[in-house]
This record gives structure tokens, C-alpha cells and sequence, in this order.
């Protein structure tokens, strides 16, 4: 197998920036043009257009490119194949961002559970286990206990 050489553009652009056109493109992916029409038309690639319509592809795309014919040479696989993998890398990416936004309420949710755990601690220990006038008495404001005696009442008689 002969060495592979990857030409990598290292300017201060954005990765998903389309700067390249389909024959420059195609040269970096060290494919045919028309092979690159072929994957757009298949919906692997989708490079951006210019104001004109022509086609511009940017560093993702290329090494999308290069990731779409690694599949295919090196690993033997047909573009259904190539189509399917993306198709899981793409549902993956969903759900781990779910799966992240997921986490970050239910921990959102357990400092709420937490802080209302202790307000209802807190509040447990002001507040006296009786009531006075129908309102629950708070610690600062109950009166010392005062024992009154209670007389028995006799049963009314049956007359």
C-alpha cells in the first residue's frame, strides 16, 4: 500500500467554513470531482454554495471526505454503509446531548430537593409541636410551659 499524503490547510479559518472549491476540494480529499458531486447528490456531503451557486467546501467537509473513503477503501464498506454509520453518529451526538441536558436538570432538581430539605429542617427546629390560637408557635415566641390543672368533669346525669 502506498504512503498516503494529506495536505491539511492551516489558516486562520473556520473549520465548517466553505473556502474551497470542488476541485480544490477534491484534490485535498484525493478524490475525482465527480465523485464528490456523487456523495452530495447521496447526501454525505453537503457543501455550502456561494452567492453564484458554486460549490464550497470547507475542512469538515473535506475531512468528511477523506472519513468517507477510509470507509470505503480501507474498511471494505459501500456507501449504504457509509450513509448508516453517519446516520448513528448523528442519533449518538442526539442523545448524549440529551443524555448531558438530562443530567444538568436532575441536578438541578437535587439542589432544589437539597435546599428545600433544609429550609424544611430549619423550620422543624423553630417551630414548637403545638399551636396557639390555631397557628403553629415558633421557638422565639412560645411562652414557658405552664402547667394548668384540669378539673374532671362529672357525667351529667340522666334525668
Amino acid at each position: 500500500m502506498a504512503a498516503r499524503r494529506t495536505t491539511r490547510i492551516t489558516a486562520k479559518v473556520s473549520n465548517n467554513r466553505g473556502v474551497f472549491m470542488i476541485s480544490v476540494a477534491a484534490e485535498l480529499a484525493e478524490m475525482h470531482p465527480q465523485t464528490l458531486r456523487m456523495y452530495e447528490q447521496r447526501g454525505l456531503i453537503e457543501p455550502q454554495r456561494s452567492p453564484k451557486g458554486t460549490r464550497l467546501y470547507s475542512q469538515d467537509d473535506v475531512d468528511r471526505l477523506r472519513r468517507i473513503q477510509e470507509m470505503t477503501t480501507e474498511l471494505g464498506m459501500n456507501l449504504a454503509g457509509v450513509e448508516r454509520v453517519f446516520e448513528l453518529e448523528e442519533q449518538l451526538a442526539q442523545m448524549s446531548a440529551k443524555v448531558r441536558r438530562l443530567d444538568r436538570r436532575a441536578r438541578e432538581l437535587q439542589q432544589e430537593v437539597d435546599r428545600l430539605e433544609e429550609l424544611r429542617k430549619s423550620l422543624r427546629a423553630e417551630i414548637v409541636p403545638y399551636v396557639r390560637g390555631g397557628a403553629l408557635v415558633r421557638t422565639a415566641q412560645a411562652e414557658p410551659a405552664v402547667r394548668i390543672p384540669v378539673e374532671r368533669s362529672q357525667k351529667p346525669s340522666s334525668a
